[in-house]
C-alpha cells in the first residue's frame, strides 16, 4: 500500500479534485488539437485565471490568494497526471511571478503580477541561448545602460510559453568582463520594439508547449525594468532555482504514477497466449519493481517539499531530487512502453506521449550532469 501523505489538508484535497476535473474537462479533449499548432490555445489561461489556478501563492494584493505552495505542488501533480505538458502555468506562476515578486519594484509588481494572476499576460523567463545552456555564466546577451534605459542585444533559444508570452525575464550582461557578476535580470514587455519571437520549435515531444526562440534587437527596456540591483542576477537565479528543480521532480513523480496506473489497466486488458499479460511474471515483477522504485522518489520528493515549506531545501538536495526522479521517471516509463508492446509505440496512447515529452526533463532545469556536479560539491 502507498504511504499516506500528509502534506495536503482536506481543503488541499477539494482543490485537487477541482483541478482534476479542469484537466479532464478542458485540458484532455483538446491535447491533440494543441500538438498539432503547437501551442495552447490563450482561452485555457484565462479560464484557469478565473478558477484561481494561476500564481495562488501570490499575495492577494496582487491578485493571488496568499496560499501555500502545496496548491502549487496540487496543480504540479495534476498536470502531469494527465501529462499535460504544453500547459505551461508552473513556469508562469511559481517561477516568473516570484521573480518580480521578490526582486521587482512596487511598479513592476502592480503592472505585472494582478494580470499575470487573472491569465490576461502570460510570462516566460530567457535564460537558455544557442551557445549557452546550463552554463548561465556564458549567456552573450547584452543590456548596456543608455541614460534612462538599457538597450538589449541578443537572442534565446529553447524559451517556454516564449510564442505566446506577454512578458519575458531576460538574462543578460550588464558587464562583460565581470563574469558572473556581471548578469542581470530585466523583465521586458513583448510590446516593445525591437523584441520578436520565432515559429514554435519541433521538437520531440512536448509539442504543445509553445516553445520558440527570442529575438532582442536594440529593445529599449526602462532602468526600473531591472529586477534587483545590477550584476545581482546569477546570485537570483540560484536562489530561485531550488524550487524550480523540485517542481521538475514533483511532476516526474506524478508522472510515473500515472504511466504505471495506465499499464496496469493495459496488462489487465491485453491478452497474449489466451492469457491476461498481467499474469506472466515478467509482467508482475516489473511492475512490482516500478512501484516501488516509484515509492521511494514519493517519500523522497515529499520530504523535499516539506523542507521547501520549512524554507530549510538546499540546492544538493533539489538537484538531487531532480536528477534521481527524472532519470526513474523515464525509466518507469520505458518499462510502461515495453509492457505495452507494439501500442507503446502508437502517439494515441497515454504512455507513448508521456515517454516522449519526459526525455527533456533530464536535460532542462540544468542537465543531470550538471546535477551531479553540484551535489559533488557538497559532499
Amino acid at each position: 500500500m502507498p504511504i499516506p501523505r500528509t502534506l495536503f489538508s482536506e481543503e488541499h484535497d477539494a482543490f485537487r479534485d477541482s483541478v482534476r476535473r479542469f484537466c479532464e474537462n478542458e485540458l484532455v479533449p483538446n491535447t491533440e488539437r494543441w500538438e498539432e499548432q503547437q501551442y495552447v490555445d490563450r482561452e485555457v489561461w484565462t479560464k484557469a485565471g478565473e478558477l484561481g489556478f494561476l500564481c495562488p501563492t501570490m499575495p492577494e494584493n496582487y491578485g493571488g490568494f496568499g496560499a501555500d505552495k502545496c496548491y502549487s505542488v496540487v496543480l504540479f501533480e495534476e498536470l502531469a497526471r494527465v501529462n499535460a505538458t504544453g500547459i505551461g502555468w508552473s513556469l508562469h506562476s511559481e517561477i516568473v511571478a516570484p521573480y518580480i515578486l521578490h526582486y521587482g519594484n512596487e511598479e513592476l509588481k502592480a503592472k505585472y503580477l494582478p494580470k499575470m494572476a487573472t491569465g490576461e499576460m502570460i510570462g516566460a523567463i530567457a535564460m537558455t541561448e544557442p551557445g549557452a545552456g546550463s552554463d548561465l555564466q556564458g549567456v552573450k546577451t547584452t543590456a548596456v545602460r543608455e541614460g534612462d534605459h538599457y538597450l538589449l542585444n541578443g537572442s534565446k533559444t529553447f524559451i517556454t510559453n516564449g510564442y505566446l508570452c506577454d512578458l519575458v525575464i531576460v538574462v543578460a550582461k550588464t558587464d562583460t568582463t565581470a563574469g558572473a557578476k556581471g548578469i542581470s535580470l530585466f523583465v521586458v514587455d513583448a510590446a516593445m520594439a525591437g523584441f520578436t519571437k520565432g515559429k514554435p520549435l519541433k521538437k520531440a515531444g512536448m509539442k504543445a508547449q509553445d516553445t520558440c526562440e527570442l529575438f532582442f534587437d536594440n529593445v529599449k527596456v526602462p532602468a526600473q525594468n531591472m529586477l534587483g540591483a545590477p550584476g545581482s542576477g546569477f546570485v537570483y537565479l540560484m536562489q530561485e532555482l531550488p524550487w524550480e528543480r523540485l517542481q521538475i521532480a514533483i511532476g516526474a513523480m506524478a508522472s510515473a504514477e500515472s504511466a504505471i496506473e495506465h499499464t496496469l489497466r493495459y496488462t489487465r486488458e491485453r491478452k497474449a497466449f489466451g492469457k491476461e499479460i498481467l499474469s506472466f511474471q515478467n509482467t508482475r515483477f516489473k511492475l512490482a519493481e516500478m512501484a516501488t522504485e516509484v515509492q521511494i522518489g514519493r517519500t523522497f520528493v515529499d520530504r523535499c517539499i516539506e523542507q521547501m515549506l520549512e524554507e530549510k531545501l538546499d540546492a544538493a538536495t533539489a538537484s538531487m531530487a531532480k536528477y534521481w526522479c527524472t532519470d526513474l521517471q523515464f525509466k518507469v516509463l520505458d518499462e510502461c512502453v515495453q509492457l505495452h508492446g507494439g501500442y507503446g509505440y502508437m502517439w494515441e496512447y497515454h504512455v507513448t506521449r508521456a515517454w516522449a515529452d519526459a526525455r527533456v526533463q533530464r536535460i532542462y532545469g540544468g542537465t543531470n550532469e550538471i546535477m551531479k556536479e553540484l551535489i559533488s560539491r557538497s559532499l
